[in-house]
């Protein structure tokens, strides 16, 4: 508890546990009842498409600054999600920092809630860290890939030591950061390392999110799916370091037993893209809904998000949430039946070619699975 500011602490403590996890989720749950729909706990917003990097793999940089949510319209997304109990907001992109003073001054105008910003950090200077300090409700979870090596053969030479420079920065501030990590084939054994887990560990994170690499895209590289027995191992790692090293750990694709299967489609969070567009998850890029045309209400009553209401959740086996990895049948029904349309930035891509890059994977993993949901159901019992 030393090593963070203690305004920065009662600022954080107010806005994420009371606000968004006490008086938010009340809120929540009376709307859900009234208007027979989700209703998010958490926001993602991309205020912009542009990105300072070039890492392979990615779209951001080459695509550029084209497309941008303005001040004005984050700012109203923000306050209709006030209204409807949310008060967790989440930035992605591009590179969200592009557009910190925005940023900023969106965590003052909106004091009472809580952001999270995904970011490759190498824009993070003193004088960020010192408005990061001054407003106390800005927290970054900062992209790692593992070593330097693997960092910097995807992101850029150099890039490793300007993340490490930043990390210093925000804790010599006494400000909360943590990691967001994604595992593939390719790095699945050092990202997922013990070694990895305290480098973590040392270099002083409060948390850290595991995703799971998604085949999203036309340039998206299958092969980059983690195999069945990667996933089980991560599965496993993770929740041994959970239970015995002091870093809060989150496996966005195995914890799903904890949240009640899949959380997109507004059902616990949703995505808007820096066009405008209302996806259902960050990585599942269809909707039949513009922020620029709807209310925020109107958009989680729309074909698309109410197909994620009316079908959540999508397995009664945990291990297998996603309409799209484990269950891609679910996800072209859903996209066929609401006529969603595709909103990927680069290149449209149809839920059939996505979903085709899922079914040898999804295929695959459940034998694994129901083994693995049947040997942890009863240890439960």
């Amino acid at each position: 508890m030393t090593d963070i500011d203690p305004e920065v602490m009662k600022t954080v403590a107010m806005n994420f546990f009371i606000n968004a996890g006490l008086t938010g989720w009340s809120k929540q749950e009376k709307l859900r009842s009234e208007y027979h729909c989700n209703i998010p706990w958490a926001i993602l917003l991309d205020p912009t498409s542009a990105c300072n990097l070039h890492c392979v793999g990615c779209w951001a940089a080459e695509y550029g600054n084209k497309l941008n949510l303005s001040l004005e319209e984050i700012d109203s997304i923000i306050r209709q999600g006030k209204e409807l109990g949310v008060y967790m907001y989440i930035y992605t992109g591009g590179e969200p920092l592009v557009r910190k003073k925005d940023l900023i001054r969106l965590c003052e105008m909106h004091d009472d809630c809580a952001f999270l910003c995904f970011t490759n950090a190498t824009l993070i200077d003193e004088a960020f860290a010192d408005e990061m300090l001054r407003v106390k409700n800005f927290i970054p979870a900062i992209s790692l890939e593992g070593s330097e090596n693997a960092t910097d053969g995807r992101r850029g030479k150099g890039v490793y030591q300007k993340v490490l420079r930043a990390i210093d920065l925000l804790h010599r501030k006494k400000l909360v950061y943590g990691i967001s990590a994604c595992y593939t084939s390719a790095n699945f054994d050092s990202i997922t390392s013990e070694e990895f887990f305290n480098q973590m560990i040392d270099l002083g994170a409060w948390f850290v999110w595991y995703f799971h690499y998604m085949p999203v895209g036309n340039d998206a590289s299958p092969e980059l799916l983690p195999t069945p027995e990667q996933r089980r191992e991560t599965y496993c790692r993770i929740r041994k370091y959970r239970a015995e090293k002091p870093l809060f750990a989150m496996d966005f694709q195995n914890d799903a037993e904890f949240v009640g299967g899949c959380i997109a489609g507004g059902y616990r969070y949703l995505h808007i893209n820096a066009n405008g567009d209302v996806d259902p998850c960050v990585f599942v890029h269809y909707s039949d809904s513009n922020i620029r045309e709807k209310t925020l209400l109107e958009s989680l009553r729309s074909p698309m998000l109410m197909a994620y209401h009316d079908r959540q959740p999508f397995n009664d086996n945990m291990l297998r949430p996603c309409p799209m990895l484990e269950n891609p049948e679910k996800l072209r029904e859903m996209v066929r039946l609401s006529g969603a349309h595709s909103t990927d930035l680069q290149s449209p891509e149809s839920a059939e070619q996505l979903c085709a890059k899922c079914d040898r994977y999804a295929e695959h993993w459940k034998p694994v699975e129901e083994t693995l949901w049947k040997t942890d159901s009863a240890k439960a019992s």
